[in-house]
Order: C-alpha cells, then sequence, then structure tokens
C-alpha cells in the first residue's frame, strides 16, 4: 500500500506534456471515424480567467473525452472573443494600445486555461481580432451585401457627446452616457443593417425543431422575435385648430386586442411618431417633452420600470364603432415607435401599463373582460386584471369569449370604410427587428466599403481585403480615431478613380461570435469556411454556455448560419443542435464594519456555539457574514481559479464543481468542499495502488467462477459504468461523480484487510480498479493517467477506448436511492435490493454530501421510502 500523496503539482504538468507530445487532442479533417463537436461560448480576453470558466470549459471538456473514448472523431475547439471597447478603454486609461492589451492578455489566460488540462486542440486556435479571422468575417459581409441581407439606412440612435459615439439602449441609464455620464442625445446617422428580419418567420417555427436546447431558451427567444397575429385598426383624427391640425386624417393603431375596444380610453403616440412631430412644432412644451422623452433610456426595460408620462396634444380620435365617441390622443414615454405603427390604443383596465397612465392623469378605467360570476369592477380595485373571461360593458359583444370578440370585431371593421379604405385588417406583427451593426470604435472588425460621391457604397475589391486596422492611432481624445486618421480614411474609389474614403464604422462584436464555430472546421482557409468540412462538422453536436447569452447572440448565430447558406458558405439552418445552459458560481459574500466588502481569502469563518461567524484574518475584526451571491468583483466574492490550482490542484477543482450540485443549477463555492473533492482525489490514488498490488496481473484472464463478494465487486463496477455513460449523455454529471464515489467505496471495503485474495477476487479488484480510473478521466484527467500508470499500462487513458458494462453484471440484484437532505437532491446510494432500512440509513449516514449539506445541524431523522428515495431532515 503506496504511503505517498498524490502530487498534483508534479503530475499535472507531466501529463498534460505527454499529451502535448503525442498531439491527441488535434482533430484530423477526416480520419473516417463518425464526428463529434463539443464547443464552450469562446471568452472575452479580459486577462484571467474565473471560476465560471473552470465550470463552463470542464464541462466541454467531460463530453470531449468522453466521445473521443467511445470511438468519435471529437473537434473541441478554443478562441478568443478578442474585439470590444474594453481595449479602447484600457489605450485610454493606461495609454497601451488595444492589440497589445488583448493579445498579452490572450497569452495568460492561455497558459491558464491550459493548466486545467483541457483536451483542447490549440492548433485551431482563433482570435477574432486576427487579420486572419476578420478577412473572411468582411468577405462575408460582401456577400451578404450582394445578397441583399447587408444594407445602409438612416436610423434613430442614442449618441453620447463626450465619448462621440453610439450607446445601446442598454449603456443609457438615466438619460445619461454609462461611462461619460453625459446626457445622451437622440441622432438620426446612417447605420449598417443585418436583415434578420427576412428569416423572422423560419427563425420562430425552427425552435420547435431544436429538442435538444432547454425550454427556456427557446421560450426567450420566441418572446423576442415576438410573432402576433392582431388588426391594424384607422382611427380617424377629429381635427384640433389650436394645433394647427394634424398632418394625416387618422392614425393607424396596431393591436393584438381588439376585443378590448370599448375599454378603450385614450390612444398614446410614440415621441417619434409623426404626428408627435406635427403636433409639437406649434406647441414648445410638447417639443420638451418630446426632447426629456429621447433623454432617457429607450430599451424595453428602461420603459417598463420608468415612470409612465404623457403629454395631452389636442387631438381627439373617433371611436371606430361609434362616432360620438372621442379620445384624447397623448404623446406617452412608454410607446416605442419600432414596435407596430409607434400608437397604441390603450385599455386600462387590462393592461397595467396603461392603467398606471390613466390613474396618474385622471383618465376612464372601464373592465370589459372578467370571468362569469365576478363582479368586474372589484377584478381592476388594485390593478389591471390581465386574465381571461367574458366580454362585459362591450354592446353586441356582451357574453362572447375573448376569441369570439376578436373575430367579431375584426369582421366588422373590415366590413367598415374610411375614405374609401376598410377601417381595418388583419396583420401578423414581429417584434423583431433588423440588426444595426454600426459602432463608432476602432477596436472591431472594418466594414469593408468605401464612399464614393460619384459611384455611392463601393465594395472593397476582393483582392484589397481584409481591410486592415492602421495601428499607428491615438487614443488622446473620444470618439473613433478611424474618423481622424486621414492617411487609412482617404483612398482612390475602386470603380472611377476618384477621391473616396473609407466606411470608419466598425462591425458590432455580436458579429464576430456569430460565425466563429463555422471558422473553427477550416480556421486556416482562404475562404470563410471550406463548405464541405464545414458541412461535416455543423452543427455543433454540443454547445456550453451561460443562459445570459440566450437571446442575442444566439440568435444571431441561428441568423447568421441561414445567411451563410443562403450565400454558399455552409449547408444547414442551425448552428447547433444541442445547448446546455449553465449556472453560475456563487460564493458568500463578507463586508466589515464600515460596510466595506471583504474577499474570501482575507475572511476567517469558524463556528461556535452552533452559530458561525467570521473575522478579518489581518487584525481579527468580525466580519459581516451576508448572503450567497454571484461572484462579481465589485463584492470581492471571487475566488482566483489560480490560487485553487496551485493548492489543490486541476482535478479537485474540476471534481469538485461537477460533483456539488446539478450542471444547469448554480453551484456554491466552499473551502470545505473543495477540501471534500481534494480527499477523494486522494483516496482514488491511494486504492488505484492498493488495487495494483493486490489485483490480478495486467491482462489477467477472467476465473471460471466467482464468490459472492467478487462478483458484488463486479456488479458495483459495471452498475457504476453504466451509470457514468449514461450520466454523461445526459449532462448529469453530480451523478456521475456520485456514482464513482459508490465504486471508491465499494473498492475501498473490498481491499480491506491485510489477508491474501483469491484468483476471482484479485481479478475483481484489479477490474474494478481499471473501470474506476476510466469513468474517472473526464472528471480528473491527471490523477487518471497517474492511476493508470500505478496499475501497470504503458498506454495513456487519453487513448484508450470506453469499456463497455457487462449486461449481466446489471441485473436488478442493486437499486439506486436518490438521497434528498431536506428535500434538495444531494447525492446517490447503490445498495442491494434485499438492503433493510437501517443498512440504508447507515449508509446515507456515512456520505460526505449529507454531512456537507448539514453543516453542525444534527440529523433529525432519516426516512427511507422503499425502492424510491431516501430523505435526511435535519
Amino acid at each position: 500500500m503506496t504511503t505517498e500523496r498524490y502530487n498534483t503539482r508534479e503530475a499535472e504538468p507531466r501529463w498534460q506534456a505527454a499529451w502535448n507530445d503525442k498531439r491527441l487532442f488535434e482533430t484530423a479533417a477526416d480520419d473516417g471515424r463518425p464526428s463529434y463537436y463539443v464547443l464552450e461560448m469562446f471568452p472575452y480576453p479580459s486577462g484571467r480567467i474565473h471560476m465560471g470558466h473552470v465550470r463552463n470549459y470542464a464541462m466541454g471538456d467531460v463530453v470531449a473525452r468522453y466521445k473521443r473514448a467511445k470511438g468519435f472523431s471529437v473537434l473541441h475547439p478554443m478562441g478568443w472573443d478578442a474585439f470590444g471597447l474594453p481595449a479602447e478603454n484600457a489605450a485610454m486609461e493606461k495609454k497601451v494600445h488595444p492589440k497589445v492589451w488583448t493579445y498579452d492578455n490572450i497569452a495568460a489566460m492561455r497558459d491558464q486555461l491550459k493548466s486545467i488540462g483541457l483536451s483542447l486542440d490549440w492548433s485551431r486556435e482563433i482570435a477574432t481580432c486576427d487579420p486572419d479571422y476578420y478577412a473572411q468575417q468582411q468577405r462575408l459581409f460582401l456577400d451578404f451585401l450582394k445578397a441583399g441581407l447587408a444594407y445602409r439606412r438612416k436610423s434613430k440612435v442614442n449618441w453620447d457627446p463626450v465619448d462621440n459615439t453610439v450607446l445601446a439602449n442598454e449603456q443609457v441609464i438615466d438619460g445619461r452616457g454609462w461611462r461619460s455620464g453625459a446626457l445622451v442625445e437622440q441622432r438620426e446617422l446612417t447605420q449598417w443593417f443585418l436583415k434578420i428580419t427576412a428569416f423572422s418567420e423560419d427563425l420562430l417555427a425552427a425552435l420547435d425543431e431544436l429538442p435538444r436546447w432547454p425550454e427556456k431558451v427557446r421560450t426567450m427567444q420566441k418572446n423576442w422575435i415576438g410573432r402576433s397575429e392582431g388588426l391594424s385598426i384607422r382611427w380617424e383624427i377629429v381635427r384640433d385648430a389650436a394645433h394647427g391640425g394634424s398632418p394625416t386624417r387618422e392614425i393607424e393603431v396596431y393591436t393584438t386586442r381588439p376585443d378590448t375596444l370599448f375599454g378603450a380610453s385614450f390612444v398614446a403616440l410614440s415621441p417619434d411618431h409623426p404626428v408627435s412631430a406635427a403636433c409639437a412644432e406649434c406647441e414648445p412644451e410638447l417639443a420638451a417633452f418630446i426632447e426629456e422623452c429621447h433623454r432617457a433610456g429607450t430599451s424595453a426595460a428602461a420603459l417598463e420600470t420608468a415612470e409612465k408620462k404623457g403629454f395631452d396634444t389636442g387631438l381627439r380620435v373617433r371611436h371606430p364603432f361609434d362616432p360620438d365617441w372621442e379620445l384624447p390622443v397623448y404623446v406617452a414615454n412608454f410607446v416605442l415607435m419600432d414596435y407596430g405603427t409607434g400608437a397604441i390604443f390603450a385599455c386600462p383596465a387590462h393592461d397595467q401599463r396603461d392603467f398606471d397612465f390613466a390613474t396618474k392623469y385622471g383618465l376612464p378605467i372601464v373592465p370589459v373582460v372578467a370571468p362569469e360570476g365576478t363582479d368586474p369592477e372589484a377584478l381592476i380595485a388594485d390593478g389591471a386584471y390581465d386574465g381571461d373571461g367574458r366580454l362585459v360593458n362591450s354592446r353586441f359583444l356582451d357574453g362572447m369569449t375573448v376569441d369570439e370578440a376578436k373575430e367579431e370585431v375584426a369582421r366588422r371593421l373590415e366590413a367598415e370604410t374610411l375614405d374609401a379604405t376598410p377601417v381595418a385588417a388583419r396583420k401578423v406583427n414581429w417584434r423583431l427587428r433588423d440588426w444595426g451593426i454600426s459602432r463608432q470604435r476602432y477596436w472591431g472588425c472594418p466594414i469593408p466599403v468605401i464612399h464614393c460621391d460619384a459611384c455611392g457604397v463601393v465594395p472593397v475589391p476582393d483582392d484589397q481585403l481584409p481591410v486592415l486596422l492602421p495601428e499607428d492611432v491615438s487614443f488622446d481624445r473620444p470618439g473613433n480615431p478611424l474618423d481622424r486618421d486621414d492617411s487609412w480614411r482617404n483612398v482612390p474609389c475602386p470603380t472611377c478613380g476618384g477621391p473616396a474614403h473609407r466606411e470608419t464604422d466598425t462591425m458590432d462584436t455580436f458579429v464576430d461570435s456569430s460565425w466563429y464555430f463555422a471558422r473553427f472546421t477550416a480556421p486556416r482557409a482562404g475562404t470563410p469556411t471550406e463548405p464541405a468540412v464545414a458541412n461535416r462538422w455543423l452543427p455543433v453536436d454540443q454547445y456550453i454556455g451561460g443562459v445570459e447569452h440566450a437571446i442575442l447572440h444566439l440568435l444571431y448565430a441561428r441568423f447568421f448560419t441561414r445567411a451563410m447558406k443562403a450565400t454558399g458558405h455552409v449547408g444547414m439552418d442551425e448552428p447547433f443542435a444541442g445547448l446546455f445552459t449553465q449556472g453560475m458560481v456563487v460564493h458568500e459574500t463578507y463586508r466589515d464594519a464600515d460596510g466595506q466588502w471583504v474577499a474570501p481569502a482575507e475572511v476567517r469563518v469558524a463556528e461556535a456555539d452552533g452559530a458561525r461567524g467570521a473575522v478579518r484574518i489581518s487584525d481579527g475584526q468580525p466580519v459581516e457574514i451576508g448572503p450567497i451571491e454571484k461572484m462579481s468583483k465589485s463584492k470581492k466574492n471571487v475566488i482566483d481559479p489560480n490560487d485553487i490550482l496551485e493548492t489543490y490542484g486541476a482535478d479537485t477543482a474540476r471534481w469538485f464543481m461537477l460533483s456539488d450540485s446539478p450542471p444547469e443549477r448554480d453551484v456554491v463555492w466552499s473551502e470545505a468542499g473543495v477540501e471534500g473533492a481534494s480527499r477523494r482525489v486522494q483516496r482514488v490514488w491511494r486504492l488505484a495502488n492498493e488495487a495494483a498490488a493486490k489485483g490480478a496481473l495486467k491482462g489477467a484472464a477472467a476465473p471460471a467462477e466467482f464468490s459472492e463478494p467478487a462478483l458484488a465487486l463486479r456488479r458495483a463496477a459495471h452498475g457504476a459504468l453504466a451509470r457514468v455513460g449514461e450520466g454523461i449523455e445526459k449532462f448529469h454529471f453530480n451523478v456521475c461523480v456520485a456514482a464513482s464515489n459508490e465504486l471508491t467505496n465499494a473498492l475501498s471495503q473490498a481491499l480491506q484487510g491485510d489477508a491474501a485474495v483469491g484468483e476471482d477476487m484479485a481479478f475483481a479488484l484489479r477490474e474494478a480498479a481499471e473501470i474506476l480510473v476510466l469513468i474517472v478521466a473526464p472528471f480528473a484527467p491527471h490523477l487518471a493517467e497517474e492511476c493508470w500508470a500505478a496499475l501497470g499500462h504503458e498506454t495513456l487513458v487519453a487513448e484508450t477506448p470506453w469499456p463497455e458494462a457487462d449486461p449481466a453484471l446489471l441485473a436488478s440484484d442493486v437499486i439506486v436511492y436518490p438521497v434528498q437532505v431536506n428535500g434538495k437532491k444531494r447525492d446517490e446510494i447503490t445498495v442491494p435490493v434485499d438492503a433493510d432500512a437501517a443498512a440504508i440509513e447507515a449508509q446515507v449516514r456515512a456520505l460526505e454530501a449529507v454531512a456537507r449539506a448539514i453543516g453542525d445541524k444534527p440529523i433529525r431523522k432519516v426516512i427511507v421510502v422503499p425502492r424510491r428515495i431516501v430523505n435526511v431532515v435535519a
């Protein structure tokens, strides 16, 4: 029996070097085996990895290593989402060129990722700021331009007058630029767009054909695309001489709830609606109100939470069903011009936003939908009612269901006319808008067009690509340095040879990440893709990343794949066949007596008299233990992966990340949990050495018969093998770790005692040890290699096939019990089918996962539900 501890510092670099020497993870273009493409969302090179990276990439690595062992040719690449504003901010603040800052960060993070032992094909590494990459992105753009999928038009934008750049809606906070603090202006600029709306219907319908995507992500995308069936209704304007009249005789309103027409209280216009602008010309106070609206955030989220404000234009519109019923027309800060027609009719009783507005301005609130047998007025006593029911207070619609009323309103208004045209028309509307990609920034992919007064917009000829970013630029003042670089900006027109200038806008960085998965299939090609190669690998079999990218990144990638198909670069519509969104890594927060955040490394947590307390290590002063929250620099509850890797090693970090909770949930980082994972690593190392000493020789034949103890060990080993394989396929990584822990327990029990073992047990010991090492390998690959060598193997685990479980040993002699602690699953145990409740309870009480979950609390009772589950109540 070995007395040595497994030395992670010595072993991990050694095995990483062994893998690299044999180039085990480099993927041949076509080696004849079935292909499998696993990809994690690539990182932004900020300079340091965080624990979320460790968890994300460890998950992908488990899948990649398992699929290789199962006989697949696996593509598992890595790259860098390397353009973006942080590099320009660093250029201004630290006086370093964005390119230098970015590539220095890439080098540091590459070393960190390599130290985790990820089975990545580094020969395919790309960075979106590499000219080789963005040259092909420029070719894609020009192909899209030729196909009518890229175009240029004027658009309203948020303009920061200090930073001299366009801001996204989310970067406008309380009407000010998120970085400069300057009051934001609304400007109309000519911008470049990608025509994502050309695929609206397909992008929506195809979501139902992605069964391996989380339902919540598909729902989020459906809501963002936002298909709605409704009615476009023309409301006749009653002219008001005090405002000089409206520029039109009508206001067109799109609604999905025409059934609520008899609850209409007012019509509201966007501040950007043409009627709003016309009225503002004669009304200075309205013009000031519109300007105030322009300074506020215009994102849907900002408008949802902002105070609802409006301005009465003095105009009135006639109700489409009653010529004597006139409604006031307001300009309202919560109506967006780019949805529907930029005008709504409001039914305050059944929309909370309208309810708040009507309450503020003293407008009527009339309920028109109510469940049968209820008091309609009582329904809206505290707010709008948005449930189902039948129509009330609605004249000829009374008693109808909502759907029946919608149809009746549509039928009647389609038959009515205004100026010889039907008052209403059925219409399908989309929330999705074309994607504006223009950014007035330097560190991004240049848009490859030239502007000529004579020829207009001229694509950069192919032999002049890539349009490279100039390197001799200055960041001594705000704004886009490309606008100030005359030697780069001014060029002859490729068509007429006359004076012209380059486009100085660069592309939104979402463009860079919308096709990188395709570039990985042929990263050195002189074209964006090699279609035959791309079609072999794509779609990505398993994509892994945070749910925060569930809408924009994934939607843009889906659009890009369709656009690339339309222009001949790939042969499929969907980029990702399978999607998994992992939970976050969270940690306790700590504050000192002054309310300042304190980092976990500066805190000592201890328990006394049944209560947890914390002090600052440096001075012993008490520290308040706060709630568990997402790791963030601002709250200092960040654990540096380097500290963990140096103290415990990569395998311990990986083991803990994958064992503590289901991967779709948040994982709570704790020192006790990491220490427990470290003990597990050492235990596997010790047992492998003991099995090597007591077990049969490598390659020994199985004896004809096995005793019951040997057979029980074999059943445990093959059962664990089957469960781990199934668990990896289903992303149940914590269940896989639990299964390997159970096999560890079974092997430990079989190795107890110093007596010599028979031939059958010797075979079972070696078999169980080898299976244990192989099922541990995807999770703790360095440890597995060390143990494999200790068992006498001269080959590498990383090139060893996945073993097959013997069906004869998977008979139902045992049963698996999920183990819950206070209602939350923490582990599983495997016990004989005939095990009594006392034996099951004893095994459960011995579980580390149970001890970790209950902490210092006593176990009040253990409830065994026969053949189903075990509940621990603390």
